[in-house]
C-alpha cells in the first residue's frame, strides 16, 4: 500500500532511498472514524464506490484532515465523488460548498455531474452548489476550514478557463481560508521540464509549479501524499489514455495559511 510522507521528513527518505536502493516512505496515517464511515457509507452511489480502489479516498481524506463540523470547499466538484464524502464527514454542524465554474460547462459531463451534485444537495442541507466565473467560484459566505481542487488546478493554466491569472487565484485561496486553514491541491504529475501546454496537450502538470505558485500567495507547504504515486506512468501520455486511466502519478500537496 502507497503511503503518504510529512514533508519534514521528505528530504531525510529521500536520502534514505537513495542509500538503500528503497522506495521512501512513512507510516500511514490513522483513518478517522468518521472518515472511515463515510467511505463504508451503503448509500454512496455505485459509481462512486467502484473508483475507490483508484482513488483511495481513506487515505486521501485522512491525509487532508477533514472532521467533523469543517467548512470545505470542493472547487470543480465533477459529479460529486468528493462532495459526498466530504458532506458524510463534517456532518449536520459542518457544511459543504460545491463550486462549479462556469468554463467547465461546456462539457457534457461536467453538466451531468452538476445535476448530481445538485440532487444530492436537496436532501442534504449541508451541501450548497454554487455556479461562477473561475475566480467568482472562490468566494464563499463563511471562512473556510478546507479548500480541495483535485485533478483541476492544471485546467486553471488552460486557454478555455481564461486563463486563470494564478496569483489571483491562490491569494483568493488564502483569503477564503480561516487562519490555520488547509488548501489541497491533487493532480497529475507531469514530467520534469515539461512544455508550459502540457496542462492542456496531457492534462498534467509539474508539482513543482503548483508549489511555487501556491507559496507565493502565502501558504507553507506541509505535507505531501504519495498513496496515488505510480512510478510506472511514463509521463508522456494523456491522462485519458487507455493504458494509464485511472491509474496516473498524481501528488497531493498539503499547504496550510499560518496562523499568525
Amino acid at each position: 500500500m502507497r503511503k503518504f510522507v510529512p514533508i519534514c521528513m521528505i528530504s531525510m527518505l529521500m536520502a534514505s532511498s537513495l542509500t538503500t536502493g528503497q522506495a521512501f516512505a512513512a507510516d500511514m496515517p490513522n483513518v478517522p472514524g468518521a472518515v472511515a464511515a463515510a467511505v463504508a457509507d451503503p448509500s454512496r452511489p455505485a459509481a462512486d464506490s467502484v473508483r475507490d480502489a483508484d482513488r483511495k479516498p481513506a487515505e486521501t481524506l485522512a491525509f487532508a484532515g477533514i472532521k467533523p463540523g469543517d467548512k470545505v470547499a470542493d472547487y470543480a466538484a465533477g459529479a460529486g465523488y468528493f462532495t459526498r464524502l466530504f458532506a458524510n464527514v463534517v456532518g449536520p454542524q459542518g457544511h459543504v460548498y460545491a463550486t462549479v465554474p462556469s468554463p467547465l460547462f461546456v462539457y457534457p459531463n461536467i453538466v451531468k455531474g452538476i445535476a448530481e451534485i445538485q440532487t444530492y444537495a436537496v436532501a442534504h442541507q449541508n451541501v450548497s452548489v454554487t455556479f461562477a466565473s473561475a475566480l467568482g467560484a472562490v468566494r464563499f459566505p463563511e471562512k473556510l476550514d478546507l479548500f480541495w481542487i483535485s485533478q483541476n488546478y492544471h485546467d486553471l493554466h488552460d486557454s478555455f478557463m481564461g486563463p486563470v491569472d494564478m496569483a489571483a487565484f491562490n491569494k483568493a485561496v488564502y483569503a477564503a481560508l480561516k487562519p490555520g486553514g488547509v488548501y489541497i491541491v491533487l493532480d497529475h504529475v507531469a514530467a520534469r521540464n515539461a512544455p508550459a501546454d502540457v496542462t492542456d496537450t496531457l492534462h498534467r502538470i509539474e508539482p513543482s509549479v503548483v508549489r511555487r505558485e501556491v507559496e507565493a500567495a502565502g501558504f507553507k507547504l506541509e505535507g505531501e501524499s504519495i498513496v496515488l504515486a505510480n512510478p510506472a506512468d511514463p509521463h508522456t501520455v494523456t491522462v485519458f489514455d487507455k493504458s494509464i486511466r485511472g491509474h496516473t502519478d498524481q501528488f497531493i500537496f498539503r499547504f496550510r495559511k499560518p496562523k499568525g
